[in-house]
């Protein structure tokens, strides 16, 4: 019989991508394990593109998915929603948007454009701010702010993107500066970009960016941005689907490491909130919100199911502190990977906040980035039992860590471990 790779490659795009020259189908999961059909075990680290926030195979979330299987599967926004409703009010206040709306979708990718359409709406223009090294989705329009040519497969765009620096901390034109001289180097670069513009409509920024390999700018930097954008007018949002919900341990949300400025005009959320279930969404203010003056409803957004899944993954992962744990255990897991990678000459740096670090390698000697390597190296943690994933945007030469936020510490030890063979293997 024809296995199950080839059969994947007769009927699905050349482009949809899989990891491991021999891919693994997974079957189960528990906890922080996930199974392969061979019945192989793996420490799970990526927690599948960081959605598995909380654990695999979560008693809550499945009862409650179950429960409200038993009852209604789907109904579309055509009729009172309580899990919604539900979902939306603790979303809202948790959010610290003032008077905040919120309107769910089924990903990341359909909250970034919604969030454009609101902006673009709001703000009656098309020009739209974004970091270079960024990513925001598949779609048309987000690959259309997408300055990550690794993952741009058009130039074609129904928006006028400008992009600006401060993305990424340790390369380009100012990373030899000090962290203030940075920030200023930075807001000087946006001010000459608005000064060259008409009425830019928002600014679209990820607070770590994902994709782009777990880079950031200082504290700091979005709330010294806020003030250049709040005088003309221009919104600001926070791409929030790989930083939301705690996951970097220091703060419930990215922006609130630059909360000086206080809380975006727009967030959006996507991935960990469902814990596998499809699950995405934006919080407005509600000017912003009910600025469309056309109607619109969403078929799938808002399904009882997911949101049923939603509650209760967020009640388990607030009663249970896990942005705490991920404080702790990311803390403990970032300094023992950096203990791991001195004096491996390959390794660039190793960077991260929380349980979402990222480890650049670079070819021996020099500056340049090694996704051969970092290749290399995932296909070797996948031999030791642990399953990683990459990104970057020197073509993915970053390992991506990031493991559901209950990772207990002996877990974080033995998943450093693994890292720390298959580095010095390689």
């Amino acid at each position: 019989m024809t296995n199950l790779h080839d059969r994947h490659n007769a009927v699905l795009p050349d482009w949809l991508a899989l990891y491991y020259s021999s891919p693994i189908e997974l079957t189960h999961g528990e906890g922080r394990h996930v199974w392969d059909v061979d019945g192989t075990k793996y420490l799970d680290f990526f927690g599948g593109i960081l959605t598995t926030m909380t654990a695999h195979a979560l008693p809550e979330v499945t009862k409650a998915v179950t429960e409200q299987a038993g009852r209604i599967l789907h109904s579309s926004t055509l009729y009172l929603n309580r899990p919604m409703v539900e979902l939306a009010e603790r979303v809202a206040a948790l959010s610290g948007i003032p008077d905040a709306r919120v309107f769910f979708t089924t990903s990341g990718t359909e909250a970034n454009d919604t969030a454009l359409l609101l902006a673009t709406a709001y703000r009656r223009s098309n020009q739209i701010l974004a970091m270079r090294n960024s990513y925001h989705g598949r779609s048309f329009t987000a690959v259309g702010l997408t300055g990550n040519k690794g993952w741009s497969p058009t130039s074609l765009s129904p928006l006028q993107t400008l992009y600006v620096h401060g993305g990424v901390r340790g390369r380009g034109p100012y990373a030899h500066l000090s962290d203030a001289d940075f920030i200023a180097a930075c807001v000087d670069d946006l001010k000459d970009m608005l000064g060259q513009t008409r009425g830019v409509a928002a600014l679209l920024a990820e607070p770590i960016q994902g994709v782009g390999g777990f880079t950031s700018p200082p504290d700091g930097l979005y709330a010294a941005f806020r003030e250049v954008l709040s005088s003309q007018g221009v919104l600001w949002i926070s791409d929030e689907v790989q930083t939301g919900w705690g996951r970097t341990g220091d703060h419930f949300w990215g922006w609130q490491a630059h909360a000086a400025s206080g809380p975006p005009d727009m967030l959006t959320f996507a991935k960990g909130i469902g814990n596998g279930m499809s699950i995405g969404g934006v919080v407005a203010r509600a000017d912003i919100m009910n600025s469309l003056d056309a109607n619109s409803i969403s078929t799938f957004g808002g399904s009882p199911i997911t949101m049923a899944a939603g509650l209760a993954n967020l009640t388990y992962l607030l009663e249970h502190d896990l942005q705490g744990n991920a404080r702790r255990v990311g803390g403990l897991l970032l300094e023992r990977l950096r203990a791991a990678a001195a004096g491996v000459e390959c390794v660039r740096e190793v960077r991260g906040r929380g349980l979402m670090i990222g480890i650049e390698l670079v070819k021996p000697g020099t500056d340049e980035p090694a996704p051969e390597l970092a290749t290399a190296v995932l296909e070797a943690a996948r031999e030791g039992g642990l399953l990683l994933g990459k990104g970057g945007g020197h073509n993915t030469s970053v390992l991506r860590i990031a493991p559901p936020l209950s990772l207990t510490v002996a877990e974080a030890e033995e998943g450093a471990a693994i890292i720390e063979r298959a580095l010095r293997g390689v």
